[in-house]
């Protein structure tokens, strides 16, 4: 594995080199094919890297937008990741609703699940893709090691078929919806972007503990892939030294 490994001084010049590398790879995608993918992620970490990507040079109306997994909240709600998208992100930037693919949560879990498998399906058929490989994947990691909403436990951890599931995430007592390892360990390019002291462990665990993705799910980032790049700030990146 090649891990790019950026180390940055606190959370915001983290996330600011992380939407520059973003920006750049879809720079590229947009030269080379006229059309980029860009799939994120939600929680607390992603707020100032859509800040940053705001400020970034961007021919939004060339750039779909996707999302990697979302709450049984609808749009609006303060726990949906589409909201913090579109708060920092896409009115912002000006991003126009036809490149924006929302997760359809007020359908209900297993029907938003489908209807996004479908959608997803559709729009990488329509670009003559044999499967769905997004131009940039952008994950996080969780206290308990978790990534996109692949909690510790989860038997779709093993799933290199589907694309989206709904699952049950009993700590939380909380169903998501999310997308599953094969997009996005097919993804061109994959970004994970960690901040802050509770992250330290994690990674750990991610990079360098013994194989076990059923326990620590972001190895499938790490140890599954050939290449992935980390931006993390130096409170996360302190077990790495």
């Amino acid at each position: 594995m090649r891990l790019n490994l950026n180390i940055l001084a606190d959370a915001r010049e983290a996330a600011g080199a992380c939407a520059a590398y973003i920006a750049a790879v879809l720079r590229q995608e947009i030269a080379d094919h006229e059309v980029a993918t860009l799939a994120v992620s939600g929680g607390s970490t992603p707020g100032l890297m859509f800040d940053a990507l705001v400020n970034e040079p961007l021919d939004w109306f060339r750039i779909h937008i996707f999302f990697v997994d979302e709450r049984p909240v609808p749009p609006g709600d303060p726990q949906s990741n589409y909201t913090l998208c579109e708060t920092h992100l896409l009115r912002p930037a000006g991003v126009r609703a036809g490149s924006v693919h929302r997760i359809l949560t007020e359908r209900g879990p297993a029907t938003a699940a489908a209807l996004y498998s479908e959608e997803i399906k559709g729009f990488f058929d329509q670009m003559s893709d044999e499967q769905p490989c997004f131009t940039i994947v952008q994950c996080g990691i969780g206290p308990d090691c978790h990534t996109a909403s692949l909690f510790p436990g989860e038997p779709l951890i093993d799933d290199r078929e589907g694309l989206v599931a709904a699952v049950e995430v009993a700590k939380l007592h909380q169903a998501r919806i999310t997308m599953l390892p094969r997009i996005l360990l097919n993804a061109k390019t994959l970004v994970v972007l960690a901040s802050g002291p509770e992250k330290a462990q994690p990674l750990r665990q991610a990079i360098h503990e013994a194989y076990n993705p059923k326990q620590f799910p972001a190895q499938l980032l790490f140890r599954d892939r050939t290449d992935v790049d980390l931006f993390a700030d130096n409170a996360a990146a302190a077990d790495l030294r």
